[in-house]
């Protein structure tokens, strides 16, 4: 079973929005959408799985300073699937 990881929004205003992901092994973002595109910039180097609504899962391998840009929509949920604690920012710009 997952537990939900800890999201804390570090900076918003019109334009954008900056929240700070902390998940330990086997924490979970819940499911959600994000209304706008966005920008994953891992802090620490770590394996995701992405799930979609139908059950099937996207295996992702983040490396610390890199980004990774996605598009809005698309209900999700993200899973720390490593044996460590993965830390990253999302970015959404409004």
């Amino acid at each position: 079973m997952t537990t939900t990881a800890r999201a804390s929004v570090q900076h918003e205003d019109e334009r954008v929005r900056v929240t700070r992901w902390d998940f330990e092994a086997g924490q979970s973002t819940g499911r959600h959408v994000h209304e706008y595109d966005y920008v994953v910039v891992p802090v620490t180097d770590g394996r995701t799985d992405v799930i979609s609504p139908d059950g099937s899962v996207t295996p992702s391998q983040l490396t610390a300073g890199e980004s990774y840009a996605r598009p809005a929509g698309g209900e999700h949920e993200v899973v720390n699937a490593g044996a460590f604690p993965l830390v990253f920012v999302e970015i959404e710009l409004k």
